[in-house]
């Protein structure tokens, strides 16, 4: 990985970006299987830079873009999900030809602040990822019905919906009821009665549904995901989330995965920390254990 040569395109020809954009080989969001394999890569833009007990493992972007050079070779990833600094990057180092890109939509819910659920469109606006050639957009929906800040994220993600379905542009959305713990740190419910009741939510959001995919978590018990994927006929992705260090728990984490991915409106997996930052660090391997399971 050569940073220096990074920096000087930057510096010097900031412009290569766009030229890399334009010039990148396309392909269809689905592709014979019509499955998906994508990796997410937008935590850091959310100040979220821990993995397990590492508290900045994705802190070195020269590592995490080795990373993710290494799981996007692999065969059966089909692309990959972040802002922009990270997409940019991989422009620039050719690793995006014959990929999907996702462009990561708000990030402004800065993990640990006050204002974390008024989460504010700070990353890809729709006309950039039109601009770019992206192939997709992806958004958080985080709803405390005890915090104000949820309606303001719910009506812009309503916006979104509209704006990206104007475009013809897939848009992933990642809903989540969410509550503060007496530490006041925020905590997602993955009960299957909280998990149904945002599927039901993010489902109807916006004037048309056309374009609107699902992205959501495996239920504390993986029994009930057949009754809550029955909330919406919406196409879904599987999210990984953080697993933790523990191979164990990785293990765990696949076979979650191995039964969700049988239900009819689940597409995929859109799976980030657990995948480049595996407890054994062999990156490739815990990429094609996950692509298998598709």
């Amino acid at each position: 990985m050569d940073v220096a040569e990074l920096v000087r395109l930057r510096t010097r020809h900031p412009e290569a970006i766009a030229e890399a954009a334009a010039r990148r080989t396309r392909r269809p969001l689905l592709g014979p299987s019509g499955r998906l394999m994508i990796l997410a890569a937008d935590h850091p833009a959310r100040g979220a830079l821990g993995v397990g007990d590492r508290k900045f493992a994705m802190a070195n972007r020269a590592d995490l873009l080795r990373r993710l050079c290494l799981a996007l070779s692999r065969p059966g990833v089909d692309g990959v999900l972040a802002t922009a600094d990270i997409l940019d990057d991989l422009l620039l180092l050719g690793a995006l030809d014959g990929k999907v890109v996702m462009g990561s939509m708000n990030r402004g819910g800065l993990q640990g602040a006050s204002f974390e659920l008024d989460d504010r469109f700070t990353g890809h606006r729709p006309e950039d990822l039109a601009r770019l050639g992206f192939d997709a957009g992806k958004l958080l929906l985080r709803i405390d019905y005890d915090d104000p800040g949820s309606l303001n994220t719910l009506e812009s993600t309503a916006r979104a919906v509209d704006e990206m379905a104007a475009r013809r542009l897939p848009l992933f959305v990642e809903p989540f009821i969410s509550r503060r713990g007496p530490d006041g740190r925020l905590r997602n419910d993955l009960s299957a009665e909280a998990v149904t009741r945002s599927i039901a939510i993010a489902s109807g959001l916006g004037g048309s549904s056309a374009y609107t995919w699902l992205k959501v978590p495996v239920t504390e018990n993986p029994d009930d995901m057949a009754e809550v994927m029955a909330a919406s006929t919406l196409p879904a992705v599987l999210l990984g989330g953080d697993i933790g260090d523990a191979a164990g728990n990785q293990a765990a984490a696949y076979e979650k995965w191995r039964g969700a991915l049988h239900l009819p409106t689940v597409r995929g997996l859109v799976v980030g920390r657990s995948l480049l930052y595996p407890a054994d660090g062999d990156v490739a391997a815990a990429v094609d254990t996950a692509v298998g399971l598709l």
